[in-house]
């Protein structure tokens, strides 16, 4: 017990390592959060969403969620599939600086993630957030 006791320093200052770094903002800038959505636009290995598709996902299932504005920038990827086969695919990126002291944004990240995936017979769609100093 005495053995592990010890330890207990060493394990939170270990865990406490392996946490993103927090910096303070610039004069001027709030600290918030930032998510990128990564949209594909293949339905099976063909091209299959179109702008106008995808603008429609836009104004039905990202704006109602997410009104205080994002963006959507034109993107493309690329990626080893079965049998080591390259595979490259159109998409689009968004954007979103997330709404601060709202416990349902990582709710309504999923329902969006998951409406493209049902509406686009995507296999997912890939998300990074992060920290980020912003200023408007």
């Amino acid at each position: 017990m005495r053995t592990a006791l010890g330890l207990l320093p060493l394990l939170l200052l270990a865990s406490c390592a392996s946490l993103e770094p927090r910096r303070a903002c610039a004069p001027g800038e709030e600290p918030m959060r930032t998510a990128q959505l990564f949209f594909g636009q293949n339905i099976g290995d063909k091209p299959g969403v179109s702008d106008v598709d995808f603008r429609k996902f836009t104004d039905e299932v990202l704006t109602p969620r997410f009104p205080e504005g994002l963006t959507v920038l034109d993107g493309g990827g690329q990626w080893t599939g079965a049998e080591n086969k390259l595979i490259r695919e159109a998409a689009k990126v968004v954007v979103l600086v997330l709404p601060k002291e709202r416990g349902d944004t990582q709710r309504k990240l999923g329902e969006v993630r998951q409406a493209y995936i049902q509406r686009f017979h995507q296999d997912s769609v890939m998300m990074i957030s992060q920290r980020a100093c912003v200023s408007f």
